[in-house]
């Protein structure tokens, strides 16, 4: 009868330690958004071939590293605006000067605006929703192709952002997770304490 009682109480702390379902390490992630006073960078190719998206990354690092530059010590956001503005022309002096390194000769618009459309995103656990943006939109030719984006302001350049992956798929791979880790853990304990009780 102690035994019993003894099991059942030991039961009980263990099922209080316990983490509810949807609570703990992995089951529920916490997102952050780009805060609303940002400027972002959002580069379309021309189509998914290699080649233009070859190109795509050859405009990107150009670009990037001259926008880098310019805004690397600024606070604050309107004189960024103010400089990203006046700075389109050189921009598409990049863009031109770049295609032509390359020997390819296209089309392209380079503007700068606060309505650039982007598709919801997944980086690591950072969340970015889909909306309109303030950005730096360049399209290469068709603009078909897959896109890629960054944050010139405050400068996050460092990150892919449009390596990312869906939402679904994150939240499936997440989920998966603790399932097993509920199944697996209860099975342990099972069978430590009837081998501790004798009864195994």
């Amino acid at each position: 009868m102690k035994k019993l009682v003894f099991f059942v109480f030991i039961f009980f702390i263990i099922f209080l330690s316990m983490p509810a379902k949807g609570q703990g390490n992995g089951s529920e992630m916490d997102y952050q958004v780009i805060p609303d006073d940002a400027i972002r960078l959002r580069i379309l190719a021309n189509s998914d071939q290699d080649e233009d998206q070859k190109l795509k990354h050859q405009v990107r690092d150009n670009v990037n590293a001259e926008i880098t530059k310019w805004v690397e010590h600024m606070t604050d956001i309107n004189e960024a605006r103010e400089l990203i503005a006046s700075k389109v022309p050189e921009i598409e002096e990049i863009v031109d000067q770049t295609l032509e390194d390359a020997g390819e000769k296209r089309d392209f618009d380079v503007e700068y605006g606060k309505n650039v459309s982007f598709p919801t995103k997944l980086y690591g656990n950072y969340l970015y929703p889909a909306g309109e943006y303030e950005a730096v939109l360049i399209t290469l030719g068709e603009g078909q192709g897959a896109n890629w984006w960054c944050v010139l302001f405050p400068p996050l350049c460092f990150l892919d952002f449009g390596d990312g992956i869906s939402v679904a798929e994150a939240s499936a791979e997440e989920l998966d997770e603790p399932e097993e880790e509920e199944e697996e853990e209860p099975v342990k304990v099972k069978f430590f304490l009837f081998e501790w009780l004798g009864w195994s």
